[in-house]
């Protein structure tokens, strides 16, 4: 069977950033680490790559260096949340030390993308009655992190 994994390249925090994300995310664990001997190239006992697991998606990831250690908006991770609390608890959990974006976007403190998107959105974005629908998009795109309570408002009032 095959499988697709993710591979995400970090210049030499990929340590610190495993443990950051399997503390945020339920069903989470770190897998394999290998780690440098005395041979090198980098420092013994520094992380070369690894392998974790976060809500049962496999991720991979190594210390590659700073030449490509650099993360953008061109690939993101969304989470689909049940209710408020849910999108409350990543937004929060993510964002410490990163900064908010636009519409459900955020960057965490690696530089790493994610969309924190409530299930509630897409149904009000897809509200066959366009006024409705339009008011909803309206509202999200004043928004950084989503407040499902004001989008139910501004699509409820049009």
């Amino acid at each position: 069977m095959t499988s697709i994994t993710p591979c995400l390249w970090f210049d030499d925090n990929l340590e610190e950033a495993m443990e950051f994300y399997v503390k945020i995310f339920p069903n989470s664990e770190i897998g394999s680490v290998a780690r440098y001997g005395e041979a090198g190239p980098g420092e013994p006992g520094t992380v070369v790559s690894a392998d974790w697991t976060l809500d049962g998606q496999p991720f991979r990831g190594i210390n590659g260096g700073p030449v490509y250690a650099n993360f953008t908006e061109a690939i993101s991770f969304s989470i689909a949340c049940e209710d408020q609390s849910e999108v409350d608890y990543y937004w929060d959990n993510l964002v410490a030390g990163g900064e908010p974006g636009q519409c459900a976007w955020l960057k965490d403190k690696y530089g790493l993308s994610w969309q924190v998107v409530p299930n509630r959105l897409m149904e009000l974005l897809g509200d066959p009655n366009p006024a409705r629908a339009n008011a909803a998009t309206q509202a999200m795109l004043g928004m950084s992190k989503i407040v499902i309570a004001e989008l139910e408002a501004a699509h409820a009032n049009a």
